[in-house]
């Protein structure tokens, strides 16, 4: 699925990237520690996470993810905001909480890594 498609599905904001969103999404991973999403994560994955500062950015361009969702209604910092725009990632926001969000993502078919 498109991250186009899942914004939409999911009502989610957009914050970053917004010329970017023709991606396919591989599948997901929620972590909030930089350094479990550079071993688990794979290429293509959707990252959901309440961390908002500029390493976020680095860690998904390392792992060319496929965008990453706040949840919380946490809104990234703008120096994150500046690195992604750079990187063409896209950054997204919500209200829902983690669990609530994987749920969701799970129901519409993005699974976990291998």
């Amino acid at each position: 699925m498109k991250l186009t498609e899942l914004i939409q599905k999911l009502n989610l904001s957009v914050r970053s990237a917004k010329t970017h969103l023709d991606r396919e999404v591989t599948g997901g991973y929620a972590s909030d520690l930089l350094s479990d999403v550079l071993a688990n994560s794979e290429e293509g994955n959707l990252w959901i996470t309440l961390q908002i500062h500029q390493n976020i950015v680095g860690v998904a361009s390392m792992k060319d993810l496929a965008g990453i969702i706040l949840v919380n209604n946490r809104e990234p910092e703008p120096e994150t905001l500046e690195k992604a725009e750079l990187e063409k990632l896209p950054i997204m926001v919500t209200e829902m909480p983690t669990f609530e969000l994987v749920g969701k993502l799970y129901s519409l078919g993005i699974v976990g890594t291998k």
